[in-house]
C-alpha cells in the first residue's frame, strides 16, 4: 500500500510512528513520543491488540460498511433517500473503482493487518507473562485473519507483502502493489487466513468472558469453519475443505460447556437490547453507550463514515411524515422519537424477504422478531388515535390487510403489495429491521453504543449443515437445520401444546398454496445450498454477511436476478468481486496500472 501507517487509537493516547512526526498542538513539546519500540513492551502489545479490536468499528455499523456488506443482494435494495452516489452504485451494480464506500474495507483493513504483523513479529522477544502473551498472539492472529478474510471476500487476491515481506511488518512508505500473479496469491491468501484461524483456535481461551467480547476458541472455530466453506467454493478449493469446515463447526457445537456457548430458547432474546452478552453470540464489535470519544467518533449524532454505529437508522422506514391519516389530510400520528430511531430509509428489504422466505409468519417467529411492522402514535394529531394507540400496521399479507381494513379501523393498514413498486420501495413504509434497536441514546438521530454481533452459534449450525451438504452427506445436515428451525417456533405466550404443534410445522415445508397449505416433512433431499441460503436469511437477515454469502458461494448473480428487481438488469459475473479502488491504483509506482485491476473493471 502507498502509506502503511499504523493509525490506531491506543486507549487515550495516539501512537505517532513510522515516518510521521507528532504535530505540536497547544503545548510547546510533547512529553512522550511513541515509536515502533512501544510495541516491544507488554503494555504496547496489549494496547496494540486493543487497537485491532477497535479497527472492527470501521467496518461494522457505518454507512460504508453496511452498504458494502448488505446492499444489492436478494435481501436488500435501496430506499428513496438514496438518490445517487456510492450507495446507488453498490445497490444497483453500477459500481466503479472510484466508489467511496469500498474504501471502508480497503483502507482501514491494511493498517490493521500491518499492526497485527508488528505484534506477531515483536511478541516473541517481549518479556512478560507467558500465558498473557499466548492470548495476545492468539488475538493478533485471529484479527489479522479476519481483516484479510474481509478483503478477500470483496476483492479476491490481495497483497500479503505490504512492503516488508509476506506477513511481515512494514514501517516505511511503499508504492508497490504485490498482487501478481493473482491466481497464486489467492491460494496463499486463503491458506494464510486458515492458518491464522487454526493458530487462534489453539491458543485463545476456550470461552470469552461473561461480559466482554474478548476473542475465544469458540469464535475462532466458527470463523475457521466459514473460511473453509468460502474456500471450498473458490478457485483455491481443496478436496478436504467441506470436511474440515464440518469438523471445526461440530467441535464448537458439540462442546458447549468447554466453549461457554449454547442456543437460546427464544430467538427474540438473541438480539434483545440489554442481552447482548448472551451465550449464543460468539463475537460482537463493542462500543461504549453514550461515549462518542472512546468510540472514536467526532459527532455521534451526524457521523456517517467513521466509527459510529448508525445501523439502527439505516434499515428504517419513513414512519414520521410520509403516510397521512386520513389520506391527504397532512396529519401524521408519529413524531421522530428515540424508540423508532432516525428514518434514514437507506436499506429496504426486497419482496423475497417478506413474501418468500418469511411466507410462514405464524409458525416461524423470526420475521416478527426481526422486523417492526407496527408503530404507535406519539402525538394526538389524528382524531380517534391517542398517544400509544396503533398508528400504522404493515399487514403480513394482502388478505390480512383487506380483512383489517374492512373492520373500519382508524389507523393506517399497509399491505405488502404497497411496500414495493416494480423496481423500488413504494410509499416509504416497509418492514424495518429491529435487531439493532437502541433506546439508551440521547436523541433519535444518534448512533448506537450497543455491541454489533458478527458471529453467532446459530450460524455455526448452518455452516456445519452446509459443510455436510458440500461433503455429500445431506442426511447429516438435516438434524442441524431442524434444531434451528424448531427453536424458531418458540414464542413466550404459547401453551406447551401450541408450541409442540408449531415445532412440528417447522420440521415441515409447505408445498401447497394459501388458503390450502400442504405440509410435508423435510427430508435430506431438501438439504441444498439454496435451502441453506434461504434459512440463513431467516436466521441472519440484515447481519452484514449477505453480500459475501452470495458472492463467495457464486450465487450472487442468480439470486439478484431472481429476487432483486432494482439490480437484476445490471448485475454481472464480474460483480462477484469489487473493483480495486482507483486511489490505490493511482498510488502504485507502475505505469501499467490496469494489470492490477479485477477483470471487467
Amino acid at each position: 500500500m502507498k502509506r502503511l501507517y499504523i493509525r490506531s487509537v491506543l486507549l487515550a493516547v495516539t501512537v505517532c510512528m513510522l515516518n510521521i512526526s507528532c504535530q505540536k498542538k497547544l503545548v510547546e513539546k510533547p512529553y512522550t513520543v511513541f515509536t515502533v519500540d512501544y510495541f516491544k513492551t507488554p503494555s504496547g502489545l496489549q494496547n496494540g491488540v486493543n487497537a485491532l479490536y477497535s479497527g472492527l468499528r470501521s467496518v461494522y455499523g457505518n454507512i460504508g460498511g453496511m452498504y458494502v456488506l448488505n446492499a444489492g443482494t436478494d435481501e436488500w435494495t435501496y430506499g428513496d433517500q438514496v438518490q445517487g452516489g456510492s450507495e446507488l452504485e453498490l445497490a444497483s451494480y453500477a459500481v466503479s473503482s472510484t466508489n467511496g464506500h469500498i474504501l471502508t474495507i480497503w483502507n482501514n483493513n491494511y493498517a490493521n493487518i500491518n499492526l497485527a504483523n508488528a505484534l506477531i513479529q515483536f511478541a516473541p522477544d517481549v518479556e512478560m507473562d507467558a500465558n498473557a502473551k499466548t492470548v495476545i498472539l492468539g488475538e493478533a492472529h485471529f484479527l489479522r485473519a479476519y481483516f484479510y478474510f474481509l478483503l478477500v471476500q470483496q476483492f479476491g487476491a490481495v497483497p500479503l507483502d505490504l512492503g516488508g515481506g509476506e506477513l511481515q511488518f512494514n514501517e516505511t512508505p511503499y508504492q508497490g502493489f504485490n498482487r501478481l500473479p493473482t491466481d497464486q496469491l489467492f491460494i496463499k491468501n486463503y491458506q494464510a487466513i486458515i492458518d491464522d484461524f487454526i493458530f487462534a483456535s489453539q491458543n485463545l481461551p476456550d470461552a470469552r468472558p461473561a461480559g466482554a467480547f474478548k476473542l475465544s476458541k469458540g469464535a475462532a472455530l466458527h470463523l475457521l469453519a466459514k473460511a473453509y466453506i468460502y474456500r471450498a467454493y473458490s478457485a483455491a478449493k481443496q478436496s478436504t475443505d467441506f470436511k474440515n469446515a464440518w469438523d471445526a463447526a461440530k467441535k464448537l457445537i458439540d462442546n458447549p460447556a468447554q466453549y461457554g456457548t449454547g442456543l437460546l430458547t427464544n430467538f427474540a432474546d438473541v438480539n434483545k437490547e440489554g442481552n447482548e452478552y448472551n451465550q449464543e453470540i460468539l463475537l460482537s464489535v463493542e462500543r461504549i453507550p453514550g461515549n462518542p470519544i472512546d468510540n472514536e467518533v467526532v459527532n455521534i449524532g451526524s457521523d456517517f463514515s467513521n466509527k459510529a454505529n448508525i445501523s439502527l437508522n439505516l434499515f428504517n422506514c419513513n414512519y414520521q411524515n410520509n403516510v397521512a391519516i386520513p389520506a391527504g389530510s397532512g396529519k401524521f400520528p408519529c413524531d421522530r422519537v428515540i424508540q423508532y430511531s432516525r428514518p434514514l430509509r437507506q436499506l429496504v428489504p426486497t419482496p423475497y424477504v417478506y413474501n418468500i422466505v418469511f411466507a410462514d409468519k405464524l409458525n416461524d417467529s423470526r420475521y416478527n422478531n426481526s422486523f417492526r411492522t407496527m408503530w404507535r402514535a406519539t402525538n394526538t394529531n389524528v382524531a380517534g388515535i391517542n398517544i400509544g394507540d396503533t398508528a400504522y400496521y404493515l399487514a403480513s399479507s394482502d388478505a390480512e390487510g383487506d380483512a383489517i381494513i374492512a373492520r373500519g379501523v382508524p389507523y393506517r393498514v399497509i399491505k405488502p403489495s404497497e411496500f414495493y413498486l416494480p423496481s423500488r420501495p413504494g410509499i416509504q413504509m416497509f418492514p424495518a429491521l429491529t435487531k439493532y434497536d437502541d433506546n439508551k441514546r440521547q436523541a433519535p438521530n444518534d448512533g448506537s453504543g450497543r455491541p454489533f454481533p458478527i458471529a453467532k452459534l446459530s450460524e455455526s449450525y448452518l455452516l456445519a449443515a452446509e459443510a455436510a451438504i458440500g461433503d455429500n452427506r445431506p442426511a447429516d445436515a438435516l438434524p442441524l437445520v431442524l434444531t434451528i428451525r424448531q427453536r424458531a417456533a418458540f414464542r413466550a405466550n404459547l401453551s406447551p401444546a401450541e408450541l409442540l404443534d408449531r415445532q412440528n410445522r417447522m420440521k415441515q415445508k409447505n408445498t401447497g398454496t394459501l388458503p390450502a397449505p400442504v405440509w410435508v416433512d423435510l427430508a435430506s433431499g431438501d438439504m441444498t445450498l439454496d435451502f441453506i441460503l434461504d434459512e440463513r436469511t431467516r436466521e441472519l437477515c440484515g447481519e452484514s454477511i449477505r453480500w459475501p454469502d452470495l458472492a463467495c458461494r457464486n450465487k450472487l448473480v442468480d439470486r439478484v436476478r431472481l429476487y432483486n428487481l432494482a439490480a437484476a438488469a445490471k448485475v454481472l459475473p464480474k460483480h462477484n468481486l469489487r473493483p480495486i479502488p482507483q486511489t490505490q491504483l493511482d498510488a502504485i509506482n507502475d505505469p501499467d496500472k490496469q494489470q492490477y485491476q479485477n477483470p471487467g473493471y
